[in-house]
């Protein structure tokens, strides 16, 4: 799968490696040495490589093993109509097919792109040595890490946006903050980004752009594209099977993950976004379940949290402001500041925000919205709130323990009524 192998396993692994630099380089506390950041790239990314080959064994091909009636066919597989399928010329004719061929990093047709060459996320995870300096084009969650992690190595990063703003999906407090902390450190961020062509000469990449109506040719040693991945649909007889395609390549499935052809389904990034690997796990689970028993349950992706691993980290889960008023609902939000949350005041990282959205007549959770170093920690509770229909005031009347970084939700919740900034510690 995508996450073990060329995802989030290896990504996650180098942007730690990359924390663990800048904050032993900047520590928070007075008194503690700088450290200088590592000499080795190649051993870490051995070491990341180590850890992904562990993790392929031991979580995939050893655990398949333990299952009889499990086999596992390698060779590629070719679906050939009236319920065949053709592995390494082998004709085989189960009841039922799920189809889980994920997806692959994407690239949008700019001039000059393909003849000059990139990175795309999976290369860049496997740099043998680090460049001087790197053009990342896409301001999304992928872009936006890569950006971070490198920057901490020593490269110097240049992100290009076309939409107003990185991190589109968030909201716009968050989006802003996040901009705010990658520039102070030396990321330079371009949004409402044109790019005419892209070139290479001279031992460099010249990115041809037009930044808010000026034009601008931006020079680096390498060009990383991060505009996002597109399903893995072509090449293995889906058409000739009866299964419809969208407009982006991902196969069309009902609410039971069942395709056109009604004795084919579908999971995992195939079926497009979210491309998350926790949704393609509970969706191969239930595509499969349907497939065999026809059971029908519904794929249900209501109170769906999401991680991006900068630092800090944005998690959110449920409607953004903007999406709960689209939708006719009344809501009334609440933005905290890190700067009152006494976890991050004992860390000396106030970094941050924690922002809700509730429904103005009943109090209901709609969303959350964290920026904060522990964010991934912190939105399980949230996710629990909205998936339960729990109000604000349920979570203000919880308890929380004292100095944990999930207390900022209780803190958010009570923003709607009180000035938490005048409250004693533990106080509600």
């Amino acid at each position: 799968g995508t996450c073990v192998n060329i995802g989030c396993v290896p990504s996650k692994t180098l942007i730690k490696a990359a924390e663990l630099c800048y904050h032993a380089a900047y520590p928070q506390f007075e008194g503690l040495t700088a450290c200088p950041p590592p000499s080795d790239w190649q051993r870490v990314v051995q070491h990341k490589d180590e850890l992904v080959a562990a993790l392929r064994r031991g979580k995939y091909v050893d655990v398949a093993a333990v299952y009889p009636t499990i086999t596992i066919l390698k060779g590629e597989a070719m679906l050939l109509g009236e319920h065949k399928v053709s592995v390494n010329g082998t004709v085989y004719k189960p009841g039922k097919i799920v189809v889980a061929t994920g997806s692959r990093p994407w690239a949008p047709p700019i001039p000059g792109l393909h003849e000059a060459g990139y990175l795309d996320s999976e290369q860049a995870l496997s740099l043998e040595t680090l460049p001087a300096s790197l053009i990342i084009v896409g301001g999304g969650s992928i872009g936006l890490e890569f950006a971070q992690l490198f920057t901490r190595f020593g490269v110097n990063v240049m992100v290009l946006e076309a939409g107003p703003q990185v991190a589109m999906t968030e909201e716009p407090e968050i989006g802003q903050a996040l901009v705010r902390y990658l520039e102070d450190e030396k990321v330079r961020i371009c949004t409402n980004i044109q790019i005419a062509k892209v070139e290479r000469a001279a031992g460099e990449y010249r990115v041809h752009t037009s930044i808010n109506g000026v034009a601008e040719v931006c020079r680096a040693e390498r060009l990383l594209v991060a505009t996002g991945r597109r399903a893995n649909t072509t090449g293995f007889g889906l058409e000739d099977a009866g299964v419809t395609l969208g407009p982006k390549g991902e196969i069309v499935v009902n609410q039971h993950l069942q395709t056109t052809n009604p004795d084919i389904y579908t999971a995992g990034d195939c079926i497009g976004d979210p491309m998350y690997v926790y949704v393609a796990a509970y969706a191969g689970g239930l595509a499969a379940e349907n497939a065999m028993t026809g059971v029908g349950r519904r794929y249900d992706l209501t109170a769906l949290p999401r991680v991006t691993f900068t630092d800090p980290q944005v998690a959110s889960v449920g409607l953004t402001e903007r999406q709960a008023k689209e939708k006719g609902i009344r809501v009334q939000t609440a933005l905290l500041p890190l700067e009152h949350v006494p976890r991050a005041l004992a860390s000396r990282n106030t970094k941050g925000l924690i922002k809700l959205v509730a429904e103005e007549e009943t109090g209901r959770l709609l969303g959350a919205h964290v920026l904060a170093a522990e964010a991934g920690e912190v939105i399980q509770e949230a996710t629990l709130a909205i998936r339960f229909g729990m109000t604000v005031q349920d979570l203000a009347e919880t308890f929380h323990p004292y100095l944990t970084m999930v207390e900022g939700l209780k803190l958010a919740a009570l923003t709607f009524k009180k000035d938490v900034s005048k409250l004693s510690c533990c106080a509600g």
